[in-house]
């Protein structure tokens, strides 16, 4: 499909916030503790819902759908239990000098799957990620970790882009953060208008991105070489 016609579907949120006091770091971890007897339940659940919508559920095929669908869900979901690698940073040769005000570190793209909160459908796509340093900076691997820690829950795209920028604020103090999002939503192919092609795309921008269209430009050239 010509890209015209993917932008056309596309849509695309930029972030300038004004006050960069205001952002804090997202909650990364929400410990989940499940008793034998909530599994047991959730199973049993899952089990009624399925033959209500017409599965067979008593099939070799099908006899463990409702555990392995319950189960599946859990492993999914597991960005809630947070990444303690996280949490190092190493330093950097700057200290506050011009030069490293204008120096981007880009990852991307990074592949994720997501599930939606609205409908608990995936949408899955790429993330590319960038932030001018400061004193401190991360290990290029754990860029990917930050997206997927954030991607592995019920969200949407937008707060999802968000939180990851704010995050990486946190952790490493940086002049600038920005966050790009290309993503394909199975609620709109799968049910409602049953799109084939769509691809939602958001931007997200903190600190020099913000102030500096040609930081921006320079982001979307570097990070655009791997699109479609």
């Amino acid at each position: 499909m010509a890209d015209t016609t993917h932008l056309a579907g596309s849509v695309t949120h930029a972030h300038v916030p004004g006050d960069e006091d205001e952002i804090r770091r997202p909650e990364l971890v929400q410990h989940r503790d499940l008793s034998a007897e909530q599994w047991e339940r959730f199973e049993k659940h899952m089990r009624e819902i399925f033959t209500a919508f017409g599965m067979r559920t008593d099939t070799p095929g099908t006899l463990d759908t409702p555990r392995r669908f319950v189960r599946a869900l859990f492993d999914a979901t597991e960005g809630y239990e947070g990444d303690p690698k996280l949490l190092t940073v190493f330093p950097t040769e700057c200290h506050g000098g011009a030069s490293c005000q204008i120096n981007q570190i880009v990852e991307g793209p990074i592949p994720f799957f997501a599930l939606c909160e609205h409908h608990a459908f995936p949408f899955y796509g790429n993330a590319y990620v960038g932030y001018i340093a400061h004193e401190q900076i991360i290990g290029i691997s754990k860029l990917t970790r930050l997206v997927r820690v954030w991607a592995r829950r019920f969200t949407v795209q937008e707060r999802m882009g968000d939180e990851i920028a704010d995050t990486l604020q946190a952790l490493v103090a940086a002049h600038g953060v920005a966050v790009r999002i290309e993503a394909h939503h199975l609620c709109t192919q799968m049910r409602g208008v049953r799109e084939l092609h769509p691809k939602t795309r958001t931007a997200v921008w903190r600190g020099e991105y913000a102030a500096n269209p040609s930081l921006r430009d320079e982001f979307f050239q570097l990070t655009s070489s791997h699109g479609d």
